[in-house]
């Protein structure tokens, strides 16, 4: 079947910039949480595009919604509206802490605005030297120049050349940390609540309390980064209503759109209103199509019996994954919330995750890492509890394999 396709894995290291090193399959059909190649091998997806697939592969409400706006009403840029953007962003505010939305096409762009935003905020209405922000090790807010700079993973940022300044990057879950150089000229503290690509640590409830309370004491605008943790991968709509506090600025993407690029800024009307036309822009953001498809995502996710399945999912994956382990011993410790699980890697398997998703893929199970030692699960919020026996037999198998090449 291969020999009849005009393109192959091969092509990819002939045509492509090479800033990604993809498996050595390439998927052309996806449903429910199973995926199949190019050969009709079959796979179970527990990657779920990095926590975008949040209903799974070609949801049918998803599609339908895709079809539908695609007969109507494309593109029309932000020189004019559109119904399905003002239908999202309505459901947004309604089910959130905020009052106005900036929607763009990916959690960078979302992070982007929502930095350029709370240095505007600070600028304007305090003073302009107001523009430190303090960040996190490990923390992950996009590709951009300034989001990569922002996050706390120099591997990412170095080499670019000089970054952009009062950036103070201080250790997650310390709140002495953040109190040891929080000040008047902080603009904005960003933090993800669960940090995804750091290796799944859920920020705690003490820390995030200090957060609040030092960034009220100091003026300064806190900055939910739920990019990956938001649109019910942590059990609730987004990770925040765990914690009993509310971000200034929230950015969202991955699952917003289930697989349909896009993404979004919600803040509040006061800390809104600095901007005005021509500050900020994006040509695509809110376009129909992939607002259309938010609003069907966002109908489907915003429903208790889901949310409550995910919380039931997460007992699935965690049971499975002890199971596992009192076999192996590979794991030093099961953590995350909802459908957003880190296992970190211990004895033999230690740092090995990236070999460990070779593995997996020959064994037909599609898995990802967050850094060298842990390996990653963000499934489908929906996924069936015989795909999820079905992928953690294909885990067992991989472990396996790997304890007898050592």
């Amino acid at each position: 079947m291969t020999k009849q396709n005009a393109v192959t894995r091969g092509t990819y290291d002939e045509v492509m910039l090479p800033i990604y090193a993809p498996a050595d399959f390439i998927p052309v059909r996806g449903q429910g949480s199973r995926v199949w190649d190019q050969n009709g091998t079959e796979y179970v997806d527990f990657a779920g595009g990095i926590a975008v697939l949040a209903l799974g592969h070609c949801h049918p409400a998803l599609v339908a919604a895709l079809k539908t706006q695609s007969e109507s009403l494309w593109h029309v840029s932000n020189i004019f509206t559109n119904e399905p953007a003002l239908t999202l962003a309505q459901k947004l505010i309604k089910h959130t802490f905020a009052e106005r939305v900036f929607f763009a096409n990916s959690g960078a762009e979302a992070n982007e605005a929502a930095f350029k935003l709370a240095r505007h905020y600070a600028l304007t209405r305090h003073h302009p030297y107001k523009t430190k922000i303090i960040a996190f090790h490990h923390g992950f807010h996009g590709r951009t120049f300034f989001t990569v700079s922002v996050g706390g993973q120099p591997k990412y940022a170095d080499g670019f050349g000089p970054k952009p300044a009062d950036i103070i990057h201080v250790p997650f879950n310390d709140p002495d940390a953040v109190k040891a150089v929080m000040d008047d000229h902080t603009c904005a503290v960003v933090l993800e609540p669960i940090q995804g690509e750091g290796g799944i640590t859920p920020a705690t409830p003490a820390f995030m309390q200090e957060v609040r309370d030092l960034c009220d004491k100091h003026q300064a605008l806190l900055i939910f980064d739920e990019v990956q943790s938001g649109m019910g991968r942590s059990g609730k709509l987004f990770a925040y209503m765990d914690y009993g506090i509310e971000p200034d600025i929230l950015t969202t993407a991955k699952a917003l759109g289930g697989g349909f690029p896009i993404s979004a800024m919600l803040t509040k009307q006061e800390i809104a209103q600095v901007m005005v036309p021509g500050t900020h822009g994006t040509t695509y953001g809110g376009n129909p199509l992939a607002c259309a498809v938010g609003n069907a995502a966002f109908d489907l996710i915003n429903d208790p019996a889901l949310l409550a399945g995910v919380d039931e999912r997460h007992r699935w994956f965690a049971d499975a994954l002890q199971s596992l382990n009192s076999t192996f011993g590979a794991f030093a410790e099961i953590r995350g919330k909802g459908l957003l699980i880190g296992a970190e890697l211990t004895g033999i398997f230690r740092d090995q995750s990236k070999t460990l998703l070779g593995l997996a893929a020959k064994n037909g199970l599609m898995l990802l890492n967050a850094g060298t030692n842990v390996l990653r699960f963000t499934p489908s919020l929906i996924i069936e509890k015989a795909d999820v026996d079905e992928g953690m037999k294909r885990l067992a198998k991989t472990l396996n394999d790997f304890r007898e090449m050592q």
